[in-house]
């Protein structure tokens, strides 16, 4: 007799790129390869970029369309039919809204393994009003619909137990990297920098995040300001959607400081490694975080990481590189540019903690554990 591997349907917001629907992809690719489990995906919106790489690689993808709120009574009982039709062993749900939408729906048609994910620590920073209060719907429900939640950070862990999750259900995974992928060259180096008209030796501070008043690229732009007053031949790469010269907003914080000729803006990249090599140093200045990708992956490229303190970034670097304000990160940033710090043992050590303990592989088997208890 055949053996079935465990069906785990995912259920996700949407599959735009963002470090949510990065993890997805690289769980469920990595986990499909080992053949232990079957993976289908159920976007709640569209397909996007995400769910075209997951159905070239052969997973199934499902897309519900949801336009607004006035059409979640629709995408509810679409998503029950499929549910139905799919017959999941596990439903796995990532963020507020497919926590809330596809928990109902799964608990309402039977299904009693149901795990939801937590992504974020503090959205009241910057998120709507309906996300906020749909956070606190879900404390209110995780005591009866998921079996298990999943937080990427142990920030996002202590903050959601403290507004009224159940916390007897909350473990903590956080991010995996393909490190194999994560790879990027000298010459990868090299070209971008041509491309964008920066020497071999111009310093390079970079930023990758999409534009947004939690990833507060704010703060990059004025962080630029103060030091350009010392080293007035500093460079400022930014990387992310929206992060481009028509983006009326950030241009107009650019110009205001006089800073066009130090900044390159990239827009979103698909090879974001590659971006993070022709830095120097990369800067992460969100206001909140739960588990930060993007982090990660300049320590594991092999760029001098600097950060504020959001999510679990004490987890990744030294406390001497995290800041807590513009003044703060000014001083660790002119630590390095003064060559007070001896960057090459901090980048051996960054790579080596990315390396033992946020491999793609312990990361996969981490959920793969947790299916199974379930």
């Amino acid at each position: 007799m055949t053996h079935k591997p465990p069906k785990i349907v995912h259920i996700i917001i949407g599959l735009n790129v963002g470090g949510a629907e990065l993890m997805l992809k690289r769980l469920v690719l990595n986990s499909q390869a080992k053949s232990e489990f079957k993976h289908e995906v159920i976007s709640l919106t569209d397909l996007g970029v995400i769910g075209v790489d997951l159905k070239k690689a052969g997973i199934p993808v499902y897309t519900l369309n949801m336009k607004s709120a006035f059409s979640i009574l629709r995408v509810y009982f679409c998503l029950k039919k499929i549910l139905k039709q799919i017959k999941p062993d596990v439903v796995q749900t990532w963020m507020y809204h497919a926590d809330f939408i596809g928990g109902m729906a799964a608990k309402s048609v039977g299904i009693k393994n149901i795990i939801w994910g937590i992504r974020t620590t503090d959205v009241t920073q910057g998120a709507s009003q309906l996300t906020v209060a749909l956070r606190n719907i879900c404390a209110r429900l995780s005591y009866s619909i998921p079996s298990k939640i999943v937080c990427a950070a142990y920030a996002a862990k202590d903050l959601h137990g403290k507004i009224g999750y159940d916390v007897t259900k909350m473990v903590v995974i956080p991010n995996g990297f393909e490190l194999d992928k994560l790879i990027a060259t000298d010459e990868d180096r090299k070209f971008l920098r041509k491309e964008l008209d920066l020497s071999d030796t111009d310093i390079v501070i970079g930023s990758v995040g999409r534009f947004n008043e939690v990833k507060n690229q704010k703060l990059f732009v004025e962080i630029a300001a103060v030091l350009v007053k010392d080293f007035p031949s500093l460079k400022f790469m930014m990387v992310g959607r929206d992060n481009d010269k028509n983006n009326k907003t950030l241009m107009g914080w650019i110009q205001g400081y006089d800073l066009e000729d130090n900044f390159r803006l990239l827009g979103q990249r698909v090879n974001v490694s590659k971006c993070l090599k022709a830095m120097d140093i990369f800067l992460l200045h969100s206001k909140t975080e739960g588990f930060p990708n993007v982090l990660g992956e300049a320590m594991a490229v092999g760029v001098i990481a600097v950060s504020t303190n959001a999510g679990d970034v004490a987890c990744l670097i030294d406390q001497e590189f995290i800041g807590s304000d513009l003044k703060e990160l000014q001083v660790i940033i002119n630590k390095i540019l003064n060559n007070e710090i001896y960057t090459k043992d901090v980048i051996l050590n960054n790579k080596k903690n990315i390396e033992e303990n946020f491999s793609m592989n312990s990361v996969v088997s981490k959920f793969e554990s947790l299916y199974q208890d379930c």
